[in-house]
């Protein structure tokens, strides 16, 4: 077996495929709330450091990976794109068959920083297969390049959600079910096992501290955010209720945590809602967690429209607060930092 194999050819940020310049014609605020156009169901987001680019994965059929411009408020098509690198690393992800196939359908996604210009990025993946899709994102001089360079096939059953990386490689991932989902880890020479103590209800969004000691996780049945100690018995565990139904987790800059969903006056459930179209009575909410005392405070709620449907995924950018969403609408909204 290869250790690794080359298909494709490198590609500049000019050669990409630019989906949108902010279309004049369909792209207008909605009052003091903007938007940045083009990718579909933009499921998750997270900024690229030392750079103005943020990642965002578009959680649709076909889904692809974008790179939103924080300066120009673009969004441009990052993977599958013609001239993305495929290197398959068969020593780290031997296990993996091969690169995705014709649907991709991204959902979570974490970047390990590298100490230079490339980045380790952990994709969830639906598409043909359940899995975590790794990449190299290479920012250098003739950056943003993206290589394919592995994936890992979830456990039979499970149905991944949002990944985190882990320090000294690997990284743990949610199993998102009711009653009763749970966080797994994964390591080359270990494979998949389940986090002691992280049996919950649909558990979504995931981060873990620095230290590696605590994980984050959202609790999307509990409507809380969840603190779980990590490589230690007895498990410590705690939780904060922020009113909503808590999906994707991301740190902020000042190290706090902030925490997007979706919250509902009762007329519908979250569910009801995506079948239907018809969203009346829910809201796009993020709210802003400290980790060390779970204190939480809410910062923006949005009613569901047809611009943002359901909110999952938030960021601080600069002065701004991005929220981006499912449902089938193609903008990621941007609100004024309290």
């Amino acid at each position: 077996m290869r250790h690794a194999s080359m298909l494709g050819v490198l590609v500049s940020c000019a050669a990409l495929a630019a989906v949108s310049a902010q279309d004049q014609a369909g792209c207008e605020p909605d009052g003091d709330v903007q938007f940045i156009c083009g990718p579909v169901s933009p499921e998750d987001l997270i900024a690229v450091p030392r750079t103005p680019l943020v990642i965002v994965a578009s959680m649709a059929e076909e889904g692809h990976l974008y790179l939103a411009d924080t300066r120009d408020h673009t969004a441009t098509v990052l993977f599958p794109a013609a001239g993305a690198r495929i290197r398959h690393d068969t020593v780290m992800y031997g296990g993996c068959p091969g690169p995705p196939a014709a649907r991709f359908q991204p959902h979570g996604v974490s970047l390990r920083h590298g100490d230079g210009d490339i980045h380790t990025l952990y994709v969830v993946g639906h598409g043909d297969r359940e899995s975590v899709e790794v990449f190299w994102l290479d920012m250098g001089g003739n950056g943003p390049l993206i290589t394919w360079v592995g994936c890992v096939i979830a456990p039979d059953g499970v149905g991944l959600n949002s990944v985190t990386a882990l320090r000294g490689g690997g990284f743990a991932a949610t199993h998102f079910a009711q009653p009763e989902g749970e966080v797994w880890e994964w390591r080359r020479g270990l494979g998949w096992s389940v986090v002691p103590g992280s049996t919950m209800s649909a558990p979504n969004g995931i981060l873990v501290s620095d230290d590696g000691r605590w994980y984050y996780i959202g609790g999307w049945g509990t409507s809380s955010v969840v603190r779980l100690s990590r490589g230690r018995e007895p498990v410590e565990k705690s939780e904060v209720d922020v009113g909503f139904q808590v999906d994707n987790l991301r740190w902020a800059p000042d190290g706090s945590i902030l925490a997007a969903g979706q919250g509902s006056d009762g007329q519908y459930t979250v569910f009801e809602c995506v079948g239907d179209g018809t969203c009346d009575g829910l809201s796009s909410r993020v709210a802003r967690v400290d980790p060390d005392t779970l204190a939480a405070e809410e910062i923006v709620s949005y009613p569901s429209n047809e611009h943002v449907i359901l909110g999952t995924g938030a960021i601080e950018v600069g002065n701004e607060i991005w929220l981006g969403a499912v449902g089938g609408g193609t903008r990621i909204a941007r609100f004024s930092a309290p």
